[in-house]
């Protein structure tokens, strides 16, 4: 099956941090990576007083389920050294599971797709370069990018 992450950091050496989440997701038996955006230079949503934050997004086949694919990006941010102190705060790397082709999920664990992506530039401005006529929730990732103000979000 076709998933899309969203990754980010706004820690330390940002771009290296994007680069080892891409290849710990590479190593993970059952993903197999098969696109990935450039990285962009973002502002902060929803706590906007700390550091921008570089995202990039990543298309994946994988033979995992959807909880088996969240479960997967939560090891390598585990790997990587991400704490979850605050919620929407500063991190060293985030993996967000956006969608997973054919699935929809709402449960304590994960909702897919992902409950906020359309409302978010930093997603789909990535996601675009790699799938912009994926469709989620009804709606192609081109078309919802549009209605948002991309303001601030430069390729790096």
């Amino acid at each position: 099956m076709r998933a899309y992450l969203g990754i980010g950091s706004n820690i330390g050496d940002m771009a290296q941090m994007l680069d080892r989440a891409v290849a710990g997701l590479a190593a993970t038996p059952g993903i197999h990576v098969v696109a990935r955006s450039s990285d962009y230079r973002t502002p902060p949503w929803g706590k906007t007083d700390q550091p921008w934050f570089l995202n990039g997004a990543v298309a994946v086949d994988t033979d995992l389920d959807p909880h088996g694919l969240l479960d997967a990006c939560l090891s390598v941010e585990r790997d990587l050294g991400r704490l979850r102190a605050e919620r929407w705060g500063p991190r060293v790397i985030d993996i967000d599971v956006l969608a997973y082709e054919g699935a929809a999920v709402d449960d304590d664990r994960l909702v897919l797709p992902h409950r906020h992506v359309r409302e978010r530039a930093f997603v789909l401005v990535p996601l675009a370069e790699i799938a912009p006529d994926l469709v989620i929730a009804g709606e192609r990732v081109v078309d919802a990018l549009a209605k948002l103000d991309q303001s601030g979000i430069t390729r790096v």
